[in-house]
This record gives C-alpha cells, structure tokens and sequence, in this order.
C-alpha cells in the first residue's frame, strides 16, 4: 500500500511547514488579509492562502487545476483585481501543493476530497465568523472537484464560478477527436502552423475510438502545444497578459510539489481511471446556487462544447456563460481585466 509523505519528507519539509504555522495569526486586519491557515481532514493536512479585503467577510474559495496544481497558481494581474474587492482563498488540495498527510491509496478519492472543501469552510466560518458568505471558483480539474462539493452540499455557497472545467471528463477524448479534426482543418485552410496540425489529424487518425488512458493522456498533451500555435498564430492573447510576481517560489518547495503532483495524479487518472469512467451530466440540475461559466473559444484542453454542456444542465434559474474570443484553457491570464470584471459582477450581484 501507498503511503503519501514518508519520514524523509517530513523532516525535509519540516522548516517550510513551520514558516508557514509561524505566519498564522490570531491578529488580522480583514481589509488586507494575508493569512495561511491549515485544514486537518481525513489524515491530510491542506493549507490555505487568504488574501485580500475581507472587510465584508466575502471569500471566494478557489480549486486549482491538474489533478496536483497549486492553490496560488491562480494568482496574477485577475487575482490581484478581485483581491482589492473580495477576499480570496487559495487551497491546496490534498496531494498538491504544499499538502502533507499521512494517508493510504483508498483516502485519496473525489468524494473525500470534496470534503476536504467542505471542511475548509468549516475551518473558515470558525476563524472568520458564520456571518461569513462563500463563493466557489474551480478551474479546469478544480471544476470537476467543485461540481463535486456542490453535490455533495452546496447550502453555504452563494455562487459557482465555472473556469474551464471538466464536468464529464469522460466525455472529454471524444471531444479533443471532433475539436483537433475541426480546428486543424481550419488551420490548415488558413495557412497557419501547417505542419503542426497535419501531424494532428494524424493522431487523431490512429488513436483508438474508444477512451483509454494511454491516448487521452497523448491526446492531453497535444491539447496544451495546440494552444501554443493558437497564440503564435494570434488566435489566443498571451498568458504573460496576466502573470505577475507572486513570491511563490518562497512558498513552494519543487520537491514537495513535484512529489505530491505525480502521487495525486497517478492514483485518480491512471490508477482510478477516473477520465475515463467519471461524468456529472446527469446531476448537474441538483446545483442550483447562481452559476457562471466561462470559457475561452479556443479551449483544446476543455473544448468549449463541455461548457455549453454544463450550462445547459445546470439546475440553477440565475445561470450565464460567457465566452472569451481571445483565450485558450487559460482565461484568467490571457485576458485579466475583463475575467476580474466578470467574477467582481457576479459576486456584487449574488452575495
């Protein structure tokens, strides 16, 4: 059996961990929050990283992509906008991140880590007070676990903000088939990165027609490089539009993270099979909370079809999706100013 952080990890991790609890306090000012605390569940410690104005006890919880990203891999020019309105809390899931534990195979599953999220707002109503108002974002993989949380219990939520995110990943290998077909042929039409999306279709010609994990994951990693000729060719603004200095080098130790991004993801993608198996189509009319979906137009890691999909099943009578033109599977940093403004006009109207 699987065992996540061993001893040799423990003590080499042991200074950042403190560093980390030392940053903690009792004493805040909730107008410039810059705050750590730590969620213990189900044999997993998970930091969470609360920045900015929670003057009005407004936070938006936020999931990262992978599974195994990073809480404050959101963090840029977007953030930092919704930061001076609203408080934002960047989570490490479990197996990501900064996250340590000492837990098993079967403790690493998407109901547990739904909790997990749950728990976090358990931790933050005792902190912060149950006057406190929650609203959940999840990107790409962090909309696949939110819609899970939302299942699970979605009552202390007042809004779901929907980036990119995959509520049928299993659906997701026929959609790259019918996306990279659509969008080489177009491509190839114009004239732009030929070569590239030639040897696309290729791909496509010879993976097998029905989901596995060995062509999703080749499928996956051409998604990323077929956004990479999309902002070449000037389809997709830059992701550098968004990125700012975070100082996150001093949070993140590349050991801690590489370790725990290659555990989490072997167990839920190639031991669980879980893109391959897992679709909430069907429950998505049991959300009901206000939902906003954004997405950009030129998506290739979660085609924009998935959206419409969840848009269109969702439970809630206050929905909306919008596209972005300029964006690829990053909208946030490919065009900050007005994904801040949306996530600012939402929460303004639902809390």
């Amino acid at each position: 059996m699987k065992q996540f952080n061993n001893t040799f990890l423990k003590i080499a991790f042991a200074a950042i961990i403190v560093s980390l609890v030392v940053a903690c306090s009792n004493d805040y000012d909730l107008n410039s929050l810059d705050e750590t605390l730590f969620v213990r569940h189900k044999n997993a410690d998970m930091p969470a990283y609360i920045k900015g104005n929670a003057s009005e006890k407004v936070f938006l919880i936020t999931l990262h992509g992978g599974p195994g990203g990073t809480g404050l891999g959101f963090t840029g020019t977007a953030f930092n906008t919704i930061e001076n309105q609203y408080a934002v809390v960047y989570f490490d899931q479990r197996g990501s991140g900064n996250s340590q534990g000492h837990y098993s195979e079967e403790e690493v599953t998407i109901d547990i880590m739904a909790e997990d999220v749950l728990a976090l707002v358990k931790v933050l109503k005792h902190k912060f007070g149950n006057d406190s108002q929650f609203f959940l974002l999840g990107g790409s993989w962090g909309g696949t676990l939110g819609t899970a949380t939302l299942l699970e219990d979605q009552s202390d939520f007042k809004g779901w903000i929907e980036v990119d995110g995959a509520n049928n990943p299993a659906g997701l290998y026929d959609l790259y088939i019918e996306t990279f077909t659509t969008t080489a042929n177009t491509q190839i039409a114009l004239g732009n990165s030929v070569d590239f999306w030639e040897n696309l279709l290729q791909l496509v010609s010879q993976v097998d027609p029905i989901n596995n994990a060995n062509d999703f994951d080749k499928l996956n990693r051409e998604a990323f490089k077929a956004e990479e000729k999309l902002v070449d060719d000037d389809f997709i603004d830059s992701v550098e539009n968004g990125i700012e200095s975070n100082n996150t080098f001093f949070v993140y130790n590349f050991l801690t993270t590489g370790w725990n991004n290659s555990q989490i993801a072997s167990i839920l993608v190639d031991d669980q099979g879980l893109f391959q198996t897992l679709d909430f189509t069907s429950r998505l009319q049991e959300i009901t909370i206000p939902s906003l979906f954004i997405s950009g137009k030129y998506d290739m890691v979660v085609p924009i079809a998935s959206a419409q999909a969840a848009f269109e099943n969702i439970g809630s009578t206050s929905k909306e999706l919008l596209i972005f033109e300029k964006s690829g599977h990053a909208p946030m940093f490919s065009e900050p100013d007005r994904f801040a403004t949306e996530v600012l006009q939402f929460i303004d109207v639902h809390k």
